[in-house]
């Protein structure tokens, strides 16, 4: 069988007083999901290990079958594929915000806005070159971008400047051991530039006017050497792609060979097309043997503290469900759960587990029939994420036996 991996970003949650002491998987409408449920079997997995909190980039890695405690170098390199950059090998790359700051050099909101316009215009002039290391800078979606490092002398032992929390300064960059000097310098350097540089944009300029937060200032974090990843089809034996958003979820895909059939109109948000991307998947099926789509606005909402949007972005996805892949569910194997927990009465990612749903011709029913964090702990699956590949593998009948 042909295998579609459906993760709702940050999809996990916990019961939010605003929907009643539900989580939003749990209050949202969802016959889609549900019927998927009652006719397959649901259950929890946690994406790394019982306990600890995933990002984005590492439970993607283990689903895809990379453990990340071998491959991860940083979401960087991932981060920076994702945007279209093209790196080599010790390329040291981290991902990138633009920011707001206000006159005192204060950060006043880390996502300037969510600022979607301009941002290609913002970039263009923070590639230079300072002594003798060459700077690559990119938009991504939304406020995130991509900052690469090329030279000799470069390495990933250095401090970030980004101090995860608004009415914070950006912090000062330092040397993590005595060959991260030189990359500290850089970065330190590149920063105080970039704040010149954005002042003087036009984008700014009109974003000012207009009463919106300016994207004065850049914050990057989680540096890594590009890692050699191996291909996805030489390791699992059937041909892939993916539909994705955000660059960290392309990235990953694309350092593997799998194949981008992403659409035009994905955000990376909640207003991002949902139906363009379901679609995609159907006919992206028809060419390649597994599909992974990525759907981010469920962890956006997360994010944002904001349990009700979330449990409206289920919906839209259950809806949309029943406009295009419920149609062949008959025919392939449908795996949807999420890459990790978001509450949205945390605003951050935690180490609940994230419940699973599994589909296909001739699965075993558990019966259960609902799916959300509380009914799935009654279904069949109890799964870590590295052992996920395997599962779909093996149930797709694309596994060989171990042993006699």
């Amino acid at each position: 069988m042909k295998i579609l991996l459906i993760i709702a970003d940050g999809l996990g949650d916990r019961p939010f007083e605003s929907l009643g002491w539900k989580t939003p998987l749990e209050a949202a409408h969802k016959p889609n999901l549900n019927t998927l449920a009652k006719e397959g079997m649901i259950g929890l997995i946690d994406p790394i290990k019982p306990g600890i909190i995933p990002g984005s980039d590492t439970s993607h890695l283990n689903y895809l079958g990379y453990d990340p405690f071998k491959y991860y170098t940083g979401r960087g390199p991932f981060e920076a594929m994702g945007t279209g950059l093209t790196l080599r090998g010790g390329d040291v790359a981290f991902r990138a915000n633009f920011a707001t700051v206000d006159e005192k050099g204060v950060v006043i909101d880390r996502r300037a806005g969510r600022i979607r316009e301009g941002t290609p215009e913002l970039s263009k002039p923070l590639n230079m070159k300072i002594e003798d290391v060459e700077i690559l800078f990119k938009e991504g979606t939304e406020h995130r971008a991509a900052l690469v490092l090329r030279g000799q002398g470069i390495t990933t032992n250095v401090t970030d400047n980004d101090p995860h929390a608004e009415n914070l300064r950006p912090k000062e960059i330092v040397a993590t051991s005595n060959d991260g000097k030189k990359t500290a310098r850089i970065l330190n350097e590149f920063y105080n530039r970039s704040l010149d540089i954005l002042k003087s944009q036009r984008v700014n300029a009109d974003r000012k006017k207009a009463g919106l937060k300016e994207a004065n200032a850049i914050l990057y974090r989680g540096g890594g050497v590009v890692p050699a990843l191996p291909n996805f089809s030489d390791r699992h034996s059937m041909s892939g792609g993916y539909i994705a958003g955000v660059a960290l979820v392309a990235g990953i895909c694309k350092l593997i060979g799998l194949k981008d059939f992403t659409p035009k109109g994905v955000t990376g948000s909640t207003d991002t097309n949902v139906l363009g991307k379901f679609s995609a998947a159907v006919q992206a099926l028809e060419e390649v043997d597994f599909v992974l789509v990525n759907v981010k606005g469920t962890d956006v909402a997360g994010h944002d503290g904001n349990g009700i949007v979330k449990k409206e972005f289920i919906e839209k996805i259950d809806k949309v469900l029943g406009e295009t892949i419920m149609k062949i569910r008959s025919d392939i194997l449908i795996c949807f759960t999420g890459d990790h927990s978001t509450p949205a009465s945390v605003k951050e990612h935690t180490s609940d587990p994230v419940p699973i749903l599994l589909h296909y011709p001739g699965c075993r029913r558990d019966g259960v029939g609902e799916f959300d964090e509380i009914k799935a702990k009654d279904g069949y699956l109890r799964l870590r994420g590295s052992d996920l590949m395997n599962v779909l593998l093996s149930s797709a009948n694309r596994s060989e036996k171990y042993g006699a």
